[in-house]
């Protein structure tokens, strides 16, 4: 009864909004007869915007956010340099329904909508779910699809996935960013480019040097980041990008602190849980390579190609120590220590080929695509639980430990994984007011398990259709009513190699219904978007903490959700990023005693997030937001509660010619908080960072 109140609430308070948006858009125009043209964005660079009127992620065509039936957010470069975000975790934080995930202390790692999203990570629209911490110096913005995404990046994506727009050549720019800040941090960045239009060559690269210690006792960050890229016109309608990334990251592997009594232990928020010398026995290694291309070229008016290539390499040497059980009664923890090598390679390759045409008497644009992969996932596990044990939990004192695990490997083998997919999308305007996007893909994943330990060789090969249908109603220029459905496939060995506890399950299924409204205000300066969906994932398995080696039958899971967001800017030199998430995220039916009606893990039911600057005039600027997260479970079984909180941050800055100045406050309250967890244990659980300020001096010449 409440859902159905909240939905005729919301249905209300929409009606009241596009009267106003109606009233308060000037001229509103109708939509164009003919389809609107593609047109490649790289000749200039984008003004600085909170609102980003378009994204290529959710159709793989340049199509506007409210001809979309499904919810996009968009968060551009202008709000991620405001709040001072460095890493991807920071961007996320301020994007309605994502959960944060601390990713064992080596990778990004994310829930969307309720569901884990550890491999669903894309850069320029090709896969790149390596566990590993992105760099944003070369991320022009980010772009995250709600719901499922199957229909044009494969397996994956239950809640949504996460693309990374780069920066391209084509400007002329010389900056160079410092940053110094709490903790020891010390950052640079340099953003070069150059565009010689007449001999038809531009180029760009992109850099970062980052070092810093921490709030937490002996963690620390050692970072190195370089993006060249080169873009060539072959001809009138011909274009060829040439892009290449480097990116080396150290750091200490930080699982975080216990729960003790159904709530994380109250210590100081920089105790580490871990082996002493932590920098050099507790350290996370990891590099990552990569070179493509993208070759696009306009036949005529009507037809477009576009072919995408990505081949990358990754490397990862992690050492941990963690806690491993905890004894309430004497109020003590017991260690484990892991060592861990994955070396991974592959590459992706997408041809994509757009056509607009007019067929009885509608406007088309036609996207048709297919996509080959491979990857190979080498990977060497070794772990001793109980390394330590009996340590007290309110006097931990870190314990000396061996560097090497002891005995043979737990985990020896290589894992391929190759993928063919066919798909084709079609925008149509059905008429002034009506559109439609509707879109199927089929996958072949063929999956082989190489094993060098004691025991058989697996392989499996699943097919799949993920189909996409949505309608949007447009009665004026600035109102958008739409309807979708959507669904993808999990199979059971999504981003690792197969194991014999998971060799023989069918994929996962989800399915995601839509309905949403998108209004623009102030001439399209500003956006509002509210969207009721219920989201479903069936089959699911989890690994059972206390025994690694053992799938759990989860069964099905169910999120009911309402997100809303509004964007853009004001007049008198006012934006704003505000959003809202609630989400009802639960085990709806399971085998297994004891999680049946229990939430997700992560997953707050209610967050929120405000965040506003205004030019102040004479090159002075400030701004502030709050960000709110509502209680998580930290575990499958709910034993343990993750609290809510509410941090407050703030920021001023001024602007001299081509100087420009920057200081950020975080945290300024000092609030103590939880701010990530691990998903799958009650007893990993990350200490959110204290006060802090951060000075960057960005210059351009």
């Amino acid at each position: 009864m409440k859902k159905h109140k909240l939905a005729w609430l919301i249905a209300l308070a929409m009606q009241q909004i596009a009267g106003a948006a109606d009233a308060k858009t000037v001229s509103a125009p109708q939509p164009e007869s003919k389809l609107p043209e593609v047109k490649v964005k790289a000749d200039r660079e984008l003004a600085p915007t909170y609102n980003p009127p378009s994204a290529v992620s959710a159709t793989k065509i340049e199509a506007p956010l409210r001809d979309i039936p499904q919810t996009v957010n968009v968060v551009p470069q202008s709000v991620m340099r405001d709040q001072g975000a460095r890493s991807m975790e920071a961007v996320m934080k301020s994007v309605p329904g994502i959960g944060l995930s601390h990713g064992d202390g080596q990778r990004d790692q994310v829930t969307i909508r309720g569901f884990s999203a550890i491999a669903d990570q894309f850069v320029d629209g090709l896969r790149d779910d390596a566990l590993y911490f992105r760099d944003l110096s070369n991320i022009e913005q980010v772009e995250v699809i709600k719901g499922p995404a199957s229909v044009l990046y494969g397996r994956g994506s239950s809640g949504g996935m996460i693309n990374r727009i780069t920066k391209k050549p084509g400007i002329d720019k010389n900056e160079v960013a410092l940053t110094a800040g709490s903790w020891n941090q010390r950052r640079g960045e340099f953003d070069l480019a150059r565009n010689y239009s007449d001999a038809g060559v531009a180029f760009r690269i992109t850099g970062a040097l980052e070092n810093a210690d921490s709030y937490r006792d002996q963690q620390f960050l050692d970072r190195k980041a370089l993006s060249p890229s080169v873009m060539v016109k072959l001809g009138t309608d011909t274009r060829l990008l040439i892009q290449a990334d480097y990116l080396e990251d150290r750091r200490v592997t930080d699982f975080g602190i216990p729960a003790l009594n159904g709530l994380p232990v109250n210590v100081a928020p920089g105790t580490y849980f871990g082996a002493a010398k932590g920098k050099d026995f507790d350290f996370s290694e990891s590099r990552v390579t990569s070179v493509g291309f993208t070759l696009t070229h306009r036949f005529n008016s009507e037809w477009s190609v576009r072919n995408a290539f990505r081949q990358y390499e990754y490397s990862l040497d992690r050492n941990n120590t963690l806690v491993g059980t905890v004894n309430a009664a004497t109020q003590t923890v017991n260690l484990n220590r892991s060592n861990v090598r994955r070396e991974e390679d592959g590459y992706f390759n997408q041809t994509e080929l757009v056509q607009k045409t007019t067929l009885a008497g509608m406007q088309h644009q036609v996207l048709y695509g297919v996509e080959f992969g491979e990857q190979n996932k080498d990977q060497v596990f070794r772990t001793q639980n109980n390394i330590a044990i009996n340590i007290p939990i309110f006097n931990f004192v870190a314990p000396v430990v061996p560097f090497t695990v002891a005995g043979p490997a737990q985990t020896d083998n290589l894992g391929i994984m190759k993928v063919a997919s066919a798909y084709v999308q079609d925008l149509v305007t059905l008429s002034e007011k009506w559109k439609a996007l509707a879109g199927v893909r089929y996958d072949r994943f063929d999956q082989k398990m190489l094993q060098r330990l004691a025991g058989p060789n697996l392989s499996r090969t699943d097919t799949a259709w993920s189909p996409r249908a949505g309608l949007v109603f447009q009665p004026s220029g600035a109102q958008s009513y739409y309807v979708s459905f959507s669904k993808s496939f999990q199979p059971s060995a999504e981003s690792f190699p197969l194991a014999a506890n998971n060799a023989q399950i069918a994929p996962e299924e989800t399915t995601n219904k839509e309905i949403g409204v998108k209004f623009d205000f102030f001439n399209g300066n500003a956006s509002l978007g509210a969207a009721l969906f219920q989201l479903e994932r069936t089959n699911i398995k989890s690994t059972d903490p206390a025994a690694p080696g053992v799938l759990v039958p989860v069964g099905v899971q169910r999120t009911d959700g309402l997100e809303l967001t509004f964007t853009g800017e004001l007049p008198q030199g006012w934006q704003i990023w505000s959003g809202y998430a609630y989400l009802d995220a639960r085990v709806t039916s399971s085998p297994t005693p004891g999680l049946q009606g229990k939430r997700a893990t992560l997953t707050p039911q209610h967050s929120a997030n405000l965040w506003i600057t205004k030019a102040l005039g004479n090159g002075w600027r400030a701004g502030g937001g709050v960000n709110y997260v509502g209680d998580r479970m930290a575990d499958p079984a709910n034993t343990v509660t993750l609290l809510a909180y509410t941090t407050v941050d703030a920021m001023v800055g001024y602007k001299l010619q081509g100087l420009d100045l920057q200081l950020n406050f975080l945290n300024l309250f000092d609030r103590e908080y939880i701010v990530s967890g691990h998903g799958s244990s009650a007893n990993l659980n990350l200490p959110g960072a204290p006060r802090s300020v951060q000075l960057t001096a960005r210059y351009n010449f």
